[in-house]
């Protein structure tokens, strides 16, 4: 559906996060189309849907415990860019050989972030900027190749980036309104990261849809 609408997708993957329709719903404001699938969809069949990018939705598990849900590793062998958003970032440093250990002191509620340079994910943003924390967990260790790009007072991995991979992570929820600029972060992401571009419109869709009804 995503090729024959505009050609451009970002493909959400979930984690089980209570905010997952919000992404959704600041992506498609941004007139780009998304879809969601399920955490666990193989690579292959990822690639053949052609993604602009992907973002790993947040969700309420942890990463060292049994049964946490993880994406397939070759999922980030694709060359596609991937935003981690809370728990979504915390796969994203376990994964690729970093390390995520219990936070000293939990985080909920809006923190004040401070963000290193205002480049790519941050383009166009002033520091310090607010963001909504809502984790148990943190990244204690970078994988390799990664290197902070904001802080707050509790946590100093509040998020992360492989510039080279296009690889990014937020320990904050961007998606949601306690986080007044993360509509801007998910743009950045989008027509920066991914370069995609503001084709999609719901209007668009609906009239693809009665089409495909038609037929």
């Amino acid at each position: 559906m995503p090729d024959k609408l505009f050609g451009e997708m970002i493909a959400i993957l979930d984690f089980g996060s209570q905010y997952n329709q919000l992404i959704a719903r600041r992506v498609r404001e941004s007139k780009v189309y998304c879809e969601f699938f399920p955490f666990n969809i193989a690579a292959s069949k990822l690639v053949n849907l052609n993604p602009k990018g992907i973002i790993l939705s947040g969700g309420p598990a942890s990463v060292a415990q049994k049964g946490a849900p993880f994406p397939h590793r070759k999922v980030l062998e694709l060359g596609i860019p991937v935003l981690g958003i809370c728990y979504g970032m915390q796969l994203l440093a376990w994964l690729l050989g970093g390390e995520v250990a219990p936070a000293k002191k939990r985080e909920y509620g809006k923190s004040e972030l401070l963000v290193g340079e205002d480049e790519d994910l941050f383009y166009g943003l002033k520091s310090p900027l607010i963001a909504w924390m809502s984790h148990g967990d943190r990244v204690a260790k970078l994988p390799s190749g990664f290197e902070v790009i904001a802080s707050t007072e509790n946590c100093p991995v509040a998020s992360m980036r492989d510039k080279k991979r296009r690889f990014y992570g937020v320990q904050f929820h961007p998606e949601v309104a306690h986080t007044p600029q993360g509509k801007k972060m998910i743009e950045n992401f989008l027509f920066k990261i991914c370069e995609c571009s503001p084709q999609w419109t719901m209007s668009s869709f609906v009239d693809y849809s009665l089409e495909r009804i038609r037929i």
